[in-house]
């Protein structure tokens, strides 16, 4: 499921890529979680589910729709107009390092402590994300601070979200949940888009970037959600967080796949890295003081 929702969310940067050149952010950001909340909901109602109706309910995933979406999708899309996606890829996989601390600090959880496993497990992770990159993404590294803090503070957002969606866990089903959180998230942008974008006075996007606006809402949001939801109430936050490692190579090898781009050694030799830190952090390896 974690691969899965890897390459889900590697297709986000792809899509992305094509529809900032024709549509501001905060529009994009709209745009999708408008259609991806309509589809959700309609999944909702196919599958016989009801909507929770409660303070404690729309409370949780209106925390869930900032956090986890209206924030970081905002931060990273804007980013994405001024730096490599290779780079901003390295910064997002700091959300594993994020989330285990904030885990960790936040939580009473046993399954969510710090422990040498996890700790050597994500930095081999991150090396593997520098490697499957490769030197070029990292040459970029202090030319744009702005852009890179906005991907750091993403991937901090995502941190927090990763615990905080913990309080779905449990009694609400993954297609109750990412309904619930899209659906929220869609409702908080409608006034800054409105008031900043106006998308009325935008040109009319092209048929590409409709088809990438589809992509990102229905694959990348709708379907990426409801895996989300899954692994979060099975895994817990740490784990769900190490999807951020995996991007890197999914989106590489999407691009073989659907553009027919080149896989190269370092990449497979970065992915290489990144399962032994992911076979680390699951415990099935010991790090163990010297």
């Amino acid at each position: 499921m974690l691969v899965g929702l890897s390459i889900l969310w590697g297709g986000s940067f792809m899509f992305s890529g094509l529809l900032v050149a024709e549509l501001p952010p905060l529009t994009i950001v709209l745009g999708r979680v408008v259609i991806g909340a309509a589809a959700l909901l309609f999944l909702v109602r196919v599958a016989g589910h009801a909507m929770p109706w409660t303070w404690a309910a729309w409370g949780a995933f209106v925390g869930m729709g900032v956090l986890n979406n209206l924030v970081p999708m905002g931060l990273i899309i804007e980013a994405q107009t001024r730096i490599p996606g290779g780079l901003a890829a390295i910064l997002m996989a700091t959300t594993p390092l994020f989330t285990t601390i904030l885990a960790h600090l936040l939580t009473r959880d046993p399954g969510e402590r710090l422990t040498l496993n996890r700790a050597g497990g994500i930095l081999l992770g991150l090396a593997g994300v520098a490697v499957i990159v490769g030197p070029e993404a990292l040459a970029g590294l202090g030319a744009d601070a702005w852009a890179q803090a906005a991907v750091v503070l993403a991937s901090m957002s995502y941190g927090f979200a990763n615990v905080f969606g913990r309080r779905l866990r449990g009694g609400v089903p993954p297609l109750v949940a990412a309904a619930g959180q899209v659906t929220a998230t869609a409702t908080l942008a409608i006034v800054p888009v409105l008031l900043l974008d106006r998308p009325w006075t935008l040109p009319a996007p092209s048929a590409t970037a409709w088809g990438a606006l589809l992509g990102l809402a229905l694959l990348c949001t709708t379907l990426g959600y409801v895996v989300f939801f899954a692994i979060i109430g099975r895994a817990g936050a740490t784990n769900i967080s190490l999807v951020t490692l995996l991007i890197p190579f999914s989106a590489i090898l999407l691009g073989a796949v659907v553009l027919g781009e080149w896989l190269e050694p370092h990449h497979v030799a970065g992915m290489a890295l990144i399962l032994a830190g992911l076979v680390f952090v699951d415990g099935r390896m010991r790090l163990r003081r010297g």
